[in-house]
C-alpha cells in the first residue's frame, strides 16, 4: 500500500484550496482508514472555500483537508474494531461524539457537548483516504451507487427534518430550493404528503423539484408564497413548514404560512444570527418548532438507508454532476454560480467509481 495519499488542502487563511501530496494517517486502535469512493460538495465547504466571515470565525487550523460528506471502502481496521471490517463499504455520519457526555450517554450524539464535526475540526474526506472512529463508520448497502452512498449524511438532513413528527396526509411547505430542501420534497412524497409546496429563486433547481414530487412551485421573486399556500389550504396554513433557505424573509414567510398548532422546523442557518420575525407570532401561533442539527445516530441513518434500498426514494434527479476530485475548482464555482444550475455535485478521487460517467 502506498504511503502518501492525495488530498483537498485548505493551506491558508482566505480564499481557495489546492491539491496536496500529503502521508496517509495512521489509525487508532478504535480506528478505521476508508479508501475514497465519492464525496459531495456541501454548502459548508463552499464556506470554507470562499474564507466568508462564518469560516473565518469557525476553522481553527489550517493546513488541513475539507470535505465530510463520503463513501469508501475499509481498507485498515484499529485492534479494538468489531462492527466493521476490511472490505466493507461504509459512509460516514460526520458529526463525531465524544460517547461520555451527558448528551451521548443519553441517545443525542448528534449533539455532542463536545462535537467534532469531519471536515471542519479534523482532517476531512476530499482526499484518497480518510480516518474516522469505528462509531461513525455506517456499513452501506452495496446495491446502491457510490454517488447517491456519499449523500446520505445531507439527505438525512432531509429525513430527520421532515420525519421529526408524521407528515402522511399532511400539507408540507419547503422553503428554499437547495439540495437538502429538494431532497425534503421526494422525502414528504415518499412518505404520504398529500401537498407539498417548494418555494425558490433558482429556476433550474425549481424544476428538479418537480422532478422530485412537489405539487406546487412557488418562484418567490414572481409570487407571494403565503397567499398561494393559504389559498391552496383553504386560509389555515400549511400543517407543517421546513425552512431550509436561512433567508430572513423566508422564515417570515414561512411563519406567516403555517397553520395554527402546525409543526415548523429551522434548518437553514441565518447569516445575521437572529430571529427575524416578531416572536409573538410564535408565540401566539400554538405550533411546535425545534431545531434540526444533523441526524439522529443512529435512527436516521437506518431510514435513509431503507428509503433508498427500498427505491421508495429516488433522489438521482438532485445529482446533477459527477466530477473528478482534480476537477474541485470547477466544481467549486459551479456551487458559486448564481443563479444556480446545478443541485448536488459528486467528487471522486478515482474516476473508476463515477457510475455512467461523467456531468
Amino acid at each position: 500500500m502506498a504511503q502518501t495519499m492525495m488530498a483537498l488542502r485548505k493551506t491558508k487563511r482566505g480564499r481557495g484550496a489546492e491539491m496536496q501530496e500529503i502521508p496517509i494517517p495512521d489509525i487508532k486502535p478504535n480506528e478505521v482508514l476508508i479508501k475514497i469512493h465519492a464525496s459531495s460538495l456541501c454548502g459548508t465547504d463552499v464556506h470554507i472555500y470562499e474564507w466568508d466571515a462564518w469560516a473565518q470565525s469557525r476553522i481553527k487550523t489550517v493546513p488541513y483537508t475539507v470535505g465530510h460528506e463520503t463513501t469508501g471502502e475499509v481498507v485498515k481496521a484499529g485492534s479494538v474494531v468489531t462492527r466493521v471490517k476490511e472490505g466493507d463499504i461504509v459512509s460516514v455520519e460526520t458529526h463525531i461524539p465524544c460517547l461520555h457526555c451527558k448528551q451521548c450517554l443519553t441517545g443525542q450524539m448528534h449533539v455532542c457537548h463536545n462535537l467534532q464535526i469531519l471536515g471542519v475540526d479534523r482532517d476531512g474526506a476530499f482526499a484518497e483516504y480518510l480516518v474516522v472512529p469505528e462509531v461513525v463508520a455506517w456499513k452501506n448497502d452495496t446495491s446502491i451507487p457510490p454517488e447517491l452512498l456519499s449523500i446520505q449524511e445531507p439527505l438525512g438532513n432531509a429525513v430527520h427534518a421532515t420525519l421529526i413528527e408524521p407528515v402522511h396526509g399532511k400539507s408540507v411547505v419547503i422553503l428554499g430550493d437547495g439540495p437538502i430542501g429538494l431532497f425534503a420534497v421526494g422525502v414528504a412524497r415518499a412518505c404520504g404528503a398529500t401537498q407539498i409546496f417548494l418555494t425558490g429563486l433558482d429556476p433550474f433547481r425549481l424544476n428538479i423539484g418537480k422532478k422530485m414530487g412537489a405539487d406546487r412551485i412557488i418562484d418567490v421573486a414572481k409570487e407571494d408564497a403565503v397567499q398561494v399556500i393559504k389559498d391552496a389550504t383553504d386560509g389555515l396554513g400549511a400543517d407543517v413548514v421546513l425552512e431550509m433557505s436561512g433567508a430572513n424573509q423566508s422564515m417570515q414567510s414561512g411563519i406567516a404560512a403555517l397553520r395554527r398548532g402546525g409543526r415548523f422546523c429551522f434548518f437553514g442557518i441565518y447569516k445575521d444570527n437572529l430571529v427575524p420575525t416578531p416572536l409573538n407570532d410564535i408565540v401566539f401561533n400554538g405550533g411546535t418548532f425545534y431545531g434540526i442539527n444533523g441526524r439522529l445516530m443512529f435512527d436516521t441513518w437506518f431510514t435513509v438507508s431503507n428509503l433508498l434500498s427500498s427505491r421508495r426514494l429516488d433522489v438521482t434527479p438532485v445529482v446533477t454532476h459527477k466530477m473528478p476530485l482534480t476537477s474541485f475548482a470547477e466544481a467549486f464555482e459551479l456551487m458559486i454560480e448564481v443563479p444556480k444550475k446545478v443541485g448536488k455535485i459528486v467528487l471522486f478521487p478515482d474516476t473508476k467509481y463515477m457510475t455512467n460517467g461523467s456531468h
